[in-house]
């Protein structure tokens, strides 16, 4: 029997720090709830908005997984791994930290607001080689499908719905996987679990959907354990989801 944990976007914690406003599915910084620690390896799921010219600057990392995932706008990410990108919507951003980094993440408009879903994962290998990752998504290939952008697996490909093409995401380090999808109203979704004992926790970025008789609406997230499979509903045209599929206990390797 499955198990669900209902997150209502006006629930989430909240940060307004003026030129940040940050929305918090999980503990972070200031905000704490004690049944709110992490879903699994999941750790982190915020929901940002940065003022044009403002940004977060240089500070250190270690050991986790970090992707980020902008929905408006751009930023500017530098690292002391001598990186120095320009990461935009329509685009994902991954960085394994591994042993040590430094970054900086700005709003690369003097005006814009920019916002961005920053999202960590613990990962099953300690103290590995930082490394930096950033890919380009077709819109078009998560339309009324879910398109693979992450994987436990470089280079991995995955087709969608049968379509001609493949897609090749980015990968972490970690048995887990992450989807996009873009669907039309009354669309029915099933999303296969990749790894037995693997939890799923699905985030609304825009629109509305229908699962298990919950309906999530944008910004609601919803993690499900004891499950093989999820089958969701769009209840609105356009609507937007992200299916972070990741392991409920961290084996590392």
């Amino acid at each position: 029997m499955s198990n669900t944990i209902l997150h209502k976007a006006d629930t989430r914690g909240h940060a307004d720090h003026g030129w940040l406003s940050s929305w918090q599915s999980f503990s972070f910084a200031g905000y704490y709830n004690p049944d709110r620690v992490q879903f699994g390896m999941l750790r982190v799921l915020n929901d940002d908005k940065v003022a044009g010219g403002k940004g977060f600057g240089a500070h250190p990392h270690d050991n986790m997984e970090i992707i980020s995932i902008p929905l408006s706008g751009s930023l500017v990410h530098e690292d002391n791994l001598g990186n120095k990108k320009v990461v935009s919507a329509g685009e994902v951003q991954v960085m394994s930290t591994g042993k040590g980094v430094f970054h900086s993440e700005y709003n690369n408009s003097p005006t814009d607001a920019a916002e961005f879903l920053q999202i960590w994962v613990f990962p099953n290998r300690l103290n590995v080689t930082p490394r930096y990752d950033q890919i380009q998504l077709d819109r078009s290939s998560e339309h009324n499908a879910l398109q693979m952008v992450i994987s436990p697996y470089p280079g991995v490909k995955e087709p969608l719905d049968g379509r001609k093409h493949k897609d090749k995401g980015t990968w972490i380090y970690q048995e887990a996987w992450f989807h996009l999808g873009t669907f039309d109203a009354g669309r029915d979704i099933q999303y296969d679990l990749k790894r037995t004992g693997n939890g799923v926790y699905l985030f609304v970025i825009d629109g509305n959907f229908l699962l298990d008789g919950h309906r999530l609406q944008t910004r609601d997230g919803i993690g499900i354990t004891g499950t093989d499979t999820l089958n969701i509903k769009a209840a609105e045209q356009d609507s937007r989801i992200l299916i972070i599929e990741v392991p409920m206990e961290n084996k590392i390797l």
